[in-house]
């Protein structure tokens, strides 16, 4: 199926609720108010629910429980608890695909977006778009599966969908990946053009005279990410490292070739929902 013919799909690009368009917005505002956001968020109960829902799971934590979304906020902070709300509203949206494991799938995302903020902090990368970028980067996996599930079905069971080979899989069927799928729902939500482009260019974000490095950023989180999922180790890591990327982002391979890395926890129920959120 032509991308144009998928993103024409029903169902295929959920609308943003008027609560995620207002956080979305402030993005781009010099100063943000993280109390007023909380209280943004609180007006809608089934997002609130939902953060709640992974601020306090394991993978975080915390030391005691958060009930509303300012104790979210005071204890998160506005980077996690805006992607978080954003990430919880996309899954409304997707809340059943079939052949997808949701709850696999967000620990992922969630991996991802904590190392791409690992990565980008050292070498002066803007924390905030490379935690939100990597947490939704892979959101056009889910637009492909609920538009065209027969092929996706097919495919999964020749290349998974966290296999490394993924994308490349994807362009060699269709001509085109999750990148650019969920770039085109990033744009139908009016994220940021910074946002937008790492989700784009993320497969390859130094080519054809591209030069976005947080899509590098998004890159190389997604490969220790997907990595992770399939428990490699030691030479594996070292052998399928994005070294040309890491080389252009001037980071140092061994902060995320290491087999145990603070940013990433296997913890389970996170956004997508329970261990056995698989869609039939």
């Amino acid at each position: 199926m032509h991308l144009d013919k998928l993103l024409k799909q029903p169902n295929a690009l959920p609308s943003a609720p008027k609560v995620v368009r207002k956080l979305i917005e402030s993005f781009d505002q010099d100063e943000v108010d993280p109390m007023r956001i909380a209280a943004l968020i609180e007006d809608d109960p089934v997002l609130t629910a939902r953060l709640l829902k992974t601020a306090n799971s394991a993978f975080f934590g915390l030391t005691r429980n958060v009930t509303n979304a300012r104790e979210a906020m005071s204890v998160l902070g506005l980077i996690k608890v805006r992607a978080l709300v954003i990430a919880a509203s996309l899954g409304e949206g997707f809340h059943a695909v079939a052949g997808v494991n949701l709850n696999q799938f967000w620990r992922y995302s969630l991996n991802t977006a904590n190392l791409s903020r690992y990565i980008a902090l050292p070498i002066r990368i803007d924390e905030n778009t490379a935690f939100t970028s990597g947490l939704i980067h892979g959101i056009g996996e889910l637009v492909m599966h609920a538009g065209m599930p027969e092929a996706m079905l097919e495919l999964d069971r020749s290349v998974p969908l966290l296999d490394l080979k993924r994308s490349k899989a994807e362009r060699g069927l269709f001509g085109y990946s999750y990148a650019e799928v969920g770039a085109a729902l990033a744009k139908e939500w009016n994220f940021p053009k910074r946002m937008i482009d790492a989700i784009h260019h993320q497969t390859a974000p130094f080519e054809n005279d591209v030069y976005e490095p947080i899509a590098g950023v998004v890159h190389i989180g997604s490969w220790r990410a997907r990595a992770e999922e399939q428990s490699m180790r030691s030479e594996l890591l070292i052998n399928t490292y994005p070294d040309p990327v890491g080389l252009v982002l001037g980071i140092d391979p061994d902060t995320v070739v290491a087999e145990e890395i603070p940013s990433i926890s296997r913890h389970a129920d996170l956004v997508g929902g329970s261990d056995d959120d698989e869609g039939a």
